[in-house]
């Protein structure tokens, strides 16, 4: 996997807590924060309410479909994008049906 490089701003107190582990573990910090993000991400992941917010973004076009499958599994990502195409399907029959 690549590495893209980011930059944001954290609050004094967290990037000194951050040197501090980094010190104690012999890691840099940023091992620490991308660990610390990666734990984050781990356990939000397995929230249904974060579940469904994502399925939400991905029913609205607002990510696409491998992003998708990275939160929600290929299984489920594959079922959400087969309902996606069903409806999607429905609403360009009805607009067809309200030409008529």
């Amino acid at each position: 996997m690549g590495a893209r490089r980011v930059n944001f701003r954290l609050p004094e107190e967290l990037v000194a807590k951050a040197d501090v582990a980094a010190s104690v573990t012999h890691r840099d910090r940023t091992e620490i924060v991308r660990e610390a993000l990666r734990s984050y991400l781990d356990e939000i992941e397995d929230d249904e309410a974060f579940r469904e917010s994502v399925v939400e973004l991905y029913l609205e076009d607002e990510i696409g479909f491998e992003t998708l499958a990275e939160f929600v599994g290929r299984q489920d990502a594959e079922s959400v994008r087969a309902s996606k195409d069903l409806l999607d399907r429905g609403e360009a029959v009805a607009e067809d049906l309200a030409d008529l």
